[in-house]
């Protein structure tokens, strides 16, 4: 009998823009997966999720929390923790990381820098290699 191999979904969640990024079938690598924009509607991306799970196996969120450079919780992290909450409603099946991603967004904006991304593509992408950074945070644990 096959053991079924799940994919772990990475979650840059943010107020206008939430980055994603899925692991191989073996969950060895993460890569990009898409930025959703939502204008502070969280319903666009729990459907937006509920298709990426018709496609896609998955058993496991992985989602960043962005605590303060002093450990302290910001605002964001309250917005975030509600968030989960949510995804924990609509997706009782599915397991939930948190993973701290202080420094994600200062790694991925310095990889577009390394890559020259234009300043328009930045802003589109910026939240998926951070998502993609989280996943990888998550796998190297």
């Amino acid at each position: 009998m096959e053991t079924k191999n799940y994919r772990k979904l990475g979650i840059d969640y943010g107020e206008a823009r939430v980055g994603l990024a899925i692991t191989d079938a073996l969950g060895i690598t993460a890569q990009g997966l898409e930025t959703i924009h939502h204008n502070n509607n969280d319903k666009i991306i729990l459907k937006r999720l509920e298709e990426i799970l018709k496609e896609y196996d998955i058993d496991t969120f992985v989602v960043g929390l962005p605590i303060n450079m002093n450990g302290t919780k910001s605002e964001r992290v309250e917005k975030t923790e509600k968030f989960i909450h949510k995804l924990k409603c609509k997706f009782p099946g599915v397991k939930i990381a948190k993973i701290d991603e202080r420094l994600t967004t200062v790694a991925a904006h310095r990889t577009m820098n390394d890559l020259n991304v234009n300043k328009r593509k930045k802003k589109n992408i910026v939240d998926t290699i951070s998502a993609v950074y989280i996943l990888e945070i998550f796998i190297n644990k």
